[in-house]
């Protein structure tokens, strides 16, 4: 029988070498965060952005698909990072890239047809994918990109994937603001589209609850919603039912919520899954 102080001393050797064992292993593969500088050439300039790597990033040899991030009104690129801290972990777990480009601090994500050194949609759109694939392993398809995001940035996301269908497969929206027209003395909306009498087209054209009856003609994968006690609530719920008038498929919840990190940290976790499921059904 060994003495009472040897085993003690095997058994705290034993102990320490499990637990530096364990913490090599963790920060191995805990998901990484690139802080980037993307350049704009349609508005000359560079603006940061945000990018999450999954823990097999360094690896694996085999390409990820991508799910772009936006933030809302008068948010910025590290928003998400900062305010909901998880979502590194779900990186992991789901074995997808993040990115979270910058929006500006009311872009709406168009090209401003009243203001010319506003083109948010060119820079999200097409500018910042052709950065992501040049310098990230990325599977370099339409059906391995997802974009979504929170108010300003949830219509922007349903609003360019319409419009830009042939670099994004999905979309979704959290907390939306559908209804361009309905918040038209708020948010800077003005300054991006103009007047609402002369610059009425814009109105049109520009709004997501509009915008919807251009349905492309890639497939689109849609997700989204709304709390119940959100002021965009009236324009998400109106959007969802014109969609089923025009047998648009898309995955839609509405459940009790307001307009605040509570609600967007709890609804990006089933735009993550849905998005997910998504990508396992596609043949790269």
């Amino acid at each position: 029988m060994l003495p009472l102080c040897g085993k003690k001393t095997i058994n705290r050797k034993f102990f320490f070498a499990l637990l530096i064992s364990l913490n090599t292993t963790l920060f191995s593969y805990a998901a990484t965060v690139d802080t980037v500088s993307i350049y704009s050439r349609a508005m000359k300039k560079a603006f940061n952005c945000v990018v999450i790597k999954p823990d097999s990033y360094k690896k694996k040899k085999t390409e990820f698909p991508v799910v772009y991030l936006l933030h809302g009104f008068s948010g910025s690129f590290s928003d998400w990072i900062k305010k909901v801290p998880k979502i590194k972990n779900e990186a992991d777990q789901l074995q997808l890239l993040i990115v979270c480009p910058d929006g500006g601090y009311s872009s709406w994500y168009f090209d401003s047809p009243v203001d010319t050194t506003m083109k948010y949609e060119t820079y999200i759109a097409l500018e910042v994918p052709v950065f992501i694939d040049t310098h990230y392993k990325t599977i370099k398809d339409r059906t391995a990109r997802a974009i979504t995001g929170l108010s300003m940035g949830g219509h922007g996301a349903v609003f360019l994937s319409f419009r830009h269908a042939d670099i994004f497969g999905a979309c979704g929206s959290m907390s939306g603001g559908m209804d361009l027209y309905a918040s038209r003395n708020k948010f800077e909306i003005m300054k991006r589209l103009g007047d609402t009498i002369k610059n009425a087209d814009n109105w049109k054209k520009y709004s997501m609850i509009n915008a919807v009856e251009n349905l492309p003609k890639e497939s689109l994968a849609i997700i989204f919603d709304c709390g119940m006690d959100d002021f965009f609530y009236p324009g998400n719920k109106i959007l969802h039912e014109k969609m089923l008038r025009l047998k648009i498929a898309h995955d839609y919840t509405e459940r009790p919520g307001q307009h605040d990190w509570n609600y967007w940290a709890n609804s990006l976790e089933y735009h993550l899954l849905f998005f997910s499921k998504y990508f396992n059904n596609q043949k790269w």
